[in-house]
């Protein structure tokens, strides 16, 4: 499955085993698993959203614990692009779970962190488990919400997410899991400063990063509505700057509330959505993103159901039980 194709990978078995197989007998006996998986995971989605309907819950309806999590967790979404064909580049939605462990962090010798932003609490990100496929962001609802209660988040002491400004996965992550602080990630903010200060003042000029980093230094302090007050106060021509630029004050505004980062860090919350990039990457990317016609939706989609098992380290339990969930 991981093999860069399945000629590939039929090679790899004969070497491993001795026994001979082609790339299109790999093909049939994946892609006929895959396909197997996901349509047991459309209906421990579907399950999962009826009980989460009802207001008793009786746990032996419940979809089974998978390694789950009961201190901390971070739930993260994001979509990257595959092309299907017949459909042209089409999305794929992917969310991560993890667990969240925090360390102590080291400060400087004058309580900094070497830029002038105070140095809290650092978090380590492990345990991951994924779920991506061809949905659109209600089918994300369903499998996002399904993974959360294999994973125990329901009964999870503290949970985050943290993601771009998306507005599709603010929703479907607040309808899911209400509870969890949501959170901009750190990377996309300060990109959009960065973006203001190249686009106003040139590209890595000295104005441009003494600009920039002023205000990341007051948004890393989660003031943002200062951030937001300069933003509007340089009067950005129309047609003249990218759009992003032109939108970068009412993007701040309306996150306001997913960007106290100084209460974040307090409380020992990640900052970065890394996770669910990492998984686009090696989820997605390495294997269903190569040179040559693409997949079609149907295989395409079953190869995705059985990489997310994979990469969520469930590939021996899920091939033993493909369809473990009753119609």
């Amino acid at each position: 499955m991981q093999a860069p194709s399945f000629d590939r990978a039929a090679d790899a078995f004969q070497d491993a085993v001795g026994a001979q197989t082609c790339g299109e007998s790999v093909r049939r006996v994946t892609q006929g698993w895959g396909k197997q998986r996901e349509a047991g995971r459309e209906r421990e989605a579907a399950r999962a959203m009826a009980l989460a309907q009802k207001e008793e819950r009786p746990d032996e309806l419940r979809l089974p614990l998978q390694d789950p999590i009961a201190e901390q967790a971070n739930l993260s979404t994001d979509g990257v692009m595959m092309l299907v064909r017949k459909e042209g580049w089409k999305e794929v939605k992917l969310t991560t779970i993890s667990a969240v462990e925090q360390i102590e962090a080291r400060a400087s010798s004058d309580g900094q962190d070497g830029r002038g932003r105070e140095a809290r609490v650092h978090v380590l990100l492990s345990r991951h488990s994924y779920q991506a496929g061809l949905w659109d962001a209600d089918g994300m609802a369903e499998q996002q919400y399904a993974e959360g209660v294999r994973r125990g988040l329901e009964r999870c002491a503290r949970l985050s997410s943290v993601n771009d400004g998306a507005v599709w996965i603010e929703r479907i992550t607040r309808e899911n899991f209400p509870e969890a602080v949501q959170i901009v990630d750190w990377s996309h903010a300060s990109e959009r400063v960065w973006a203001v200060g190249n686009a106003v003042f040139g590209a890595q000029t000295a104005q441009a990063v003494m600009w920039s980093e002023r205000w990341l230094t007051k948004l890393w302090q989660g003031k943002v509505v200062e951030v937001v007050v300069a933003l509007k106060g340089l009067k950005l021509e129309q047609g003249r700057y990218p759009q992003e630029v032109q939108q970068a004050a009412g993007y701040f505004a309306s996150n306001a509330s997913r960007m106290a980062y100084d209460v974040y860090r307090a409380a020992g919350l990640p900052l970065g959505s890394g996770t669910v990039e990492s998984g686009a990457r090696s989820v997605v990317q390495q294997r269903m993103k190569r040179p040559g016609r693409g997949w079609e939706r149907e295989t395409g989609q079953a190869m995705l159901a059985g990489l997310s098992e994979l990469h969520s380290g469930r590939f021996e339990q899920a091939w033993q039980t493909p369809c473990s969930i009753a119609a």
